[in-house]
């Protein structure tokens, strides 16, 4: 071990760790970095360390696949209508089972495995997230008017009460959150997790948002990460179609953050080993930083 080298990455650490000190950072989990055994543990431990110095992490959680595994083994294919889960009453019920019990519960013992205090929530407690009933509109070249779907139990966030992720985080705990909400009917619904951590860093107040992602980030045409961008950068990026396809909802959810307050949103890569730690307390960072 070269002890220098060790010196420098604490000493470079210590500015982002000051600046961040008693902030909130709300971090969409997901991709490969829920799926590979050594990435779900440097997860955790990036975790631990952050709430250790003084850093209040809020994560919250997709589980896509895992879901995917449990339909398939019940004989039941998930189907998708413009990458929304149509999701019907049974459909609900194995959600609701992987993301508020195997998925929640698995990432709360890793981090408590890691010397953390992480507790498991849904949306649904203590009324944390409501929920409205989302419906996806289609047009087509032989319909006169749009075609309006009902993808079943899918929803979009209508209001956050965060007191108690609030309460948890300044009581030494690390919330753990899976993305269901409660309709006014008292209905279940899946909620996109990436909307609910953009809703949720912006009613918290967060200092960052950060968004894993299987890639290294937004890049540009010619295939070279592109950082430290303005919500006009960002705009005219999408304009020019270099930001095209499944990274048009997580960059709309990241612009929606930054201009609502919170300070920057990354999309980082959580195929890299504590890419959590390598984005918020190093001056290189694994993604690409959005500010308003």
């Amino acid at each position: 071990m070269n002890h220098s080298n060790v010196a420098e990455v604490l000493v470079e650490a210590l500015p982002y760790i000051q600046r961040l000190h008693g902030k909130t950072i709300v971090i969409k989990y997901g991709g490969n970095a829920m799926t590979d055994e050594a990435l779900k543990e440097d997860f955790a431990q990036d975790i631990v360390l952050l709430k250790q110095v003084g850093i209040k992490p809020v994560v919250v959680h997709g589980g896509g696949p895992q879901i995917n595994q449990l339909l398939e083994k019940l004989g039941k294919k998930g189907e998708f209508i413009n990458g929304m889960r149509i999701t019907d009453r049974e459909t609900m019920d194995v959600v609701q089972m992987v993301l508020g019990g195997l998925v929640n519960k698995e990432i709360v013992s890793l981090i408590n495995q890691q010397g953390g205090r992480a507790v498991g929530l849904t949306g649904k407690d203590a009324g944390l997230i409501r929920a409205r009933k989302m419906h996806i509109t289609r047009r087509t070249e032989d319909l006169q008017e749009p075609e309006i779907i009902d993808i079943g139990h899918v929803g979009e966030v209508s209001a956050i009460d965060p007191s108690i992720v609030r309460t948890l985080e300044d009581d030494a705990f690390i919330p753990v959150i899976a993305p269901v909400g409660v309709g006014e009917d008292g209905a279940s619904y899946n909620i996109n997790a990436d909307l609910v951590a953009g809703k949720l860093a912006q009613v918290l107040g967060a200092e960052k948002l950060l968004l894993l992602t299987n890639t290294p980030g937004v890049l540009g045409k010619e295939g070279q990460l592109l950082t430290g961008l303005s919500a006009r950068d960002v705009e005219a990026l999408i304009d020019d179609g270099t930001i095209y396809g499944g990274m048009l909802p997580k960059i709309r959810c990241a612009l929606d953050a930054v201009n609502s307050g919170v300070r920057t949103a990354q999309i980082i890569d959580g195929r890299v080993p504590h890419a959590v730690l390598l984005e918020l307390l190093t001056d290189k960072g694994v993604g690409t930083l959005i500010r308003g």
